[in-house]
């Protein structure tokens, strides 16, 4: 057990019978009233947001995930299947429940999977990812003020602004936090 007040980003807790990971936690105390917790947290399953106070004393379940290092191996209609470099164990995940990652996963990209009771709950990708340019326009020198980005198409659909050097084939790093062109590769 926890109590709020210990809750930090990142934190599992289950409430309710549901699992919520803690984005944000700030603790509030004044000199007459009991200390509270505000926190914004992001429910596990189906990303839905819970912002809430809690008494600082409240106890929670601190909930311990597995995290695994997985390979992204195939795709079979809606399915993903990633497999554990380890045990060579494959698990095949509803792009659904992949969220945004889907954008950003290359064939043989890495993924680190939590697990709840044997059971994947959350997905997340390495900070920065390196993804080919399938299509961009042709960059144009002229008068251009600043950093001018154009379109360009990725080998996983994704679009995002690159500066005008870029051209199709290159490969560049993406950072998937913000998912914006980081630099070439």
């Amino acid at each position: 057990m926890i109590t709020a007040a210990e809750l930090k980003p990142g934190y599992v807790v289950k409430i309710n019978g549901k699992l919520y990971t803690v984005l944000k936690a700030k603790y509030n105390w004044s000199g007459r009233n009991e200390a509270t917790v505000t926190l914004k947290m992001k429910n596990i399953e189906n990303n839905s947001m819970l912002d809430t106070v809690m008494k600082g004393g409240e106890k929670l379940e601190d909930i311990q995930l597995d995290h695994r290092e997985m390979q992204f191996i195939y795709t079979s209609g809606d399915y993903y299947a990633f497999m554990d470099n380890e045990t060579y164990e494959q698990i095949e995940v509803l792009k659904d429940e992949l969220g945004d990652i889907v954008n950003f996963l290359a064939e043989d990209g890495i993924v680190i999977v939590s697990f709840y009771e044997e059971r994947p709950v959350a997905f997340s990708l390495p900070k920065n990812v390196i993804l080919e340019v399938t299509y961009t326009e042709p960059g144009e020198r002229g008068d251009t003020v600043g950093n001018t980005l154009k379109p360009a198409t990725l080998s996983t659909g994704y679009e995002v602004g690159v500066p005008l050097f870029i051209n199709i084939g290159d490969k560049i790093v993406i950072d998937t936090r913000t998912g914006e062109y980081a630099s070439r590769a």
